[in-house]
């Protein structure tokens, strides 16, 4: 298969789509700009030109009406918001109208729309474009909530975002969109409530989110030369969560660490970890350790941001906690106590 980066699989799937429905438009600050939402509705703006790729006011209320009316009138519309900071102010319409509205209708009434929003990270992001608002969508019935880990999840879930009966939130990590892997030519769809594994191993179970992915992969793979086997999780989307892939890997491994792209208090790792402890709590060897932002307001310094955002070295001393082992390492992969956050 072909490699792909994380922006142009977004941007081939919305093309994709696009050719599909003619039902579906795209809308949101910047999507027409030279550089199209880093890249991820250029070519949409290319192809279908102003009537379906338009530009608008910073007025996210609005837009979520102008959402919600076109989508139970037939449409299908994309909603973007480049920072999903400023998605808070439009979630009175999303989560009291948009989730709730075919449940209140008795299924007579559905609103297919996807809702894309941006996490920001690097370069000075600052405490309102640093956020991720994924536990607040996921804590409400009625909304579909995923957050794409790789190029080949990105592009599968928004075409199935774009064939679902209903509103849907996909969360995108800025620091994920250069990255590359394989993606189908062809369209494909990637299941909501499907947990992705992303590595098979005995040990210990890691169930990671979004940008976190990587940085678990990149810990497995070190600690693979120290005899260390990290099974990886991808939950891939939050609401609904594939709760047996996890508790299935729980039983075999007897450890969990749940490596979270979000503030740890009343989170996604909380209800993991909630989860693992209602149904597996007789396999964990050990207690259930959790990774996730400092909880603090995100610095814009460079080097204040560094300490914010837990990494692949978080991951290996708190494997390293959990298994109760000291291994020697090289100084290429030398771990400081200074860079410990703790899942604690």
């Amino acid at each position: 298969m072909r490699t792909l980066s994380y922006k142009d699989a977004i941007s081939e799937a919305l093309v994709q789509a696009m050719d599909n429905d003619p039902d579906i438009f795209i809308f949101g600050l910047g999507v027409d700009d030279y550089k199209g939402i880093f890249g991820t509705t250029r070519e949409a703006y290319r192809r279908f030109g102003p009537e379906r790729v338009f530009d608008t006011p910073a007025s996210e209320g609005a837009l979520m009406g102008i959402t919600l009316g076109a989508a139970v009138n037939g449409k299908r519309p994309v909603m973007v918001h480049a920072r999903n900071d400023f998605m808070f102010l439009a979630l009175d319409q999303l989560l009291n109208n948009a989730a709730k509205w075919k449940y209140v209708y008795a299924g007579k009434t559905s609103v297919p729309c996807l809702v894309r929003g941006i996490v920001g990270k690097g370069w000075g992001q600052g405490v309102t474009h640093s956020q991720n608002i994924q536990a607040v969508c996921a804590h409400v019935p009625g909304l579909h909530v995923a957050v794409p880990s790789s190029p080949y999840l990105a592009k599968g879930l928004i075409l199935q975002a774009l064939q679902t009966d209903g509103p849907v939130v996909i969360l995108e990590s800025r620091a994920l969109y250069d990255t590359v892997g394989p993606v189908s030519e062809e369209m494909y769809t990637f299941d909501f409530g499907k947990a992705h594994v992303c590595r098979r191993g005995k040990d210990v179970t890691v169930v990671a989110t979004s940008l976190m992915v990587p940085e678990a992969l990149k810990a497995a793979g070190i600690l693979e030369a120290h005899g260390i086997d990290l099974e990886i999780i991808d939950p891939v989307s939050l609401q609904p969560m594939d709760e047996r892939t996890i508790i299935e890997s729980v039983k075999k491994t007897g450890h969990l660490i749940c490596v979270d792209n979000d503030w740890l208090r009343c989170g996604f790792s909380a209800e993991v970890a909630a989860v693992v402890a209602d149904q597996a709590f007789g396999s964990l060897k050990k207690p259930v350790k959790r990774i996730g932002w400092a909880f603090s307001p995100c610095p814009v310094s460079k080097t204040l941001e560094d300490r914010f955002y837990p990494s692949c070295q978080n991951i290996i001393e708190t494997v390293l906690h959990l298994l109760d082992r000291d291994v020697p390492y090289n100084k290429e992969c030398a771990l400081t106590t200074d860079t410990f956050l703790g899942p604690y």
